[in-house]
């Protein structure tokens, strides 16, 4: 049990860790100002004696214990942020009480731990309120900082702009236990309890405000029994809508077809000129001209 090298020899090398039991308050038992820091972290204070026996032992740095109700062999777990309570008692956040179902003066057991550095864990919000939050892992990390542990199954509370919101711990990585100082952890979400996603309906087609045909260009040049009728008597027409003119007929309005095997990022630009001599003069040849017709005699000249 004794080492004979520098001052081994004088202190025997303790292996067994820190285990015994203490009766728990709430931090609002705490005499003194009220500590919303211990309130809104995950960590437990403790009397100057605990201190004095970890000091004896060979304690993994940080402190991390390992809190067990013994009646209903529910544990978590948490880290100790000063040593200034009362003898035989500890101060821990009412959230870690309500967790452990523990009541004012209820007896616990304490036992320091050694646990694994976390690279991954998952939480699920307890109210859809907390999707209100603007950046929520920004808010979460902040939040952390008065963390030393995470425990799959535990439901840890966070202070938010006067708002509570408690985060159920669904997972965690590598362990069911681990701690979260200067570590570098992955943090996800899953959906918050009585979240409901939203339905999608499917977009139907509008019809269109404007028909394509309206958009054609009206025809050019002469357009048959366009002009409107006069009586040789010299009376009014009688105006019963059998004889009005019939509008101009556009032209059918036929829709495009694309491309779909037009290769990707090519693009084709028409470079081919096009003579336009001839195809103004093509369009004066193929124009309508007036009188321009012969002229026949229906009766037969007499010899």
């Amino acid at each position: 049990m004794f080492q004979f090298n520098g001052f081994n020899m004088m202190f025997p090398d303790h292996s067994r860790p820190f285990n015994t039991t203490y009766k728990c308050y709430s931090v609002s038992m705490l005499p003194g100002n009220e500590r919303q820091d211990v309130e809104n972290g995950g960590k437990i204070i403790m009397p100057p004696s605990a201190l004095d026996q970890l000091t004896r032992l060979n304690v993994v740095y940080p402190m991390l214990f390992k809190i067990t109700n013994g009646s209903i062999n529910r544990s978590t777990h948490a880290g100790v942020l000063e040593f200034v309570a009362d003898e035989g008692k500890i101060y821990m956040p009412y959230w870690m009480m309500h967790n452990l179902a523990l009541d004012q003066g209820d007896i616990v057991e304490i036992e320091s731990v050694s646990i694994p550095v976390a690279t991954y864990s998952k939480f699920q919000p307890q109210s859809v309120e907390f999707l209100d939050i603007t950046n929520p892992k920004a808010v979460l990390e902040n939040c952390l900082r008065n963390f030393a542990c995470l425990t799959t199954g535990d439901l840890i509370a966070i202070k938010y702009n006067n708002t509570t919101y408690e985060l159920s711990v669904l997972e965690t990585k590598p362990g069911p236990a681990v701690t979260i100082i200067e570590c570098d952890m992955n943090v996800e979400f899953a959906p918050p309890v009585g979240y409901t996603e939203p339905e999608r309906k499917e977009k139907e087609e509008e019809p269109m405000t404007i028909d394509p045909t309206e958009l054609m260009p009206e025809p050019t040049g002469f357009v048959a029994f366009k002009g409107e009728g006069t009586r040789l008597d010299g009376k009014k027409k009688k105006d019963n809508g059998t004889n009005d003119v019939p509008a101009a007929q556009r032209q059918t309005y036929v829709r495009g077809i694309p491309d779909y095997d037009h290769p990707y990022g090519l693009l084709r630009f028409d470079r081919s000129v096009r003579k336009t001599d001839q195809l103004e003069s093509k369009l004066e040849d193929s124009k309508f001209q007036e009188f321009q017709g012969e002229g026949f005699n229906l009766k037969k000249n007499r010899k």
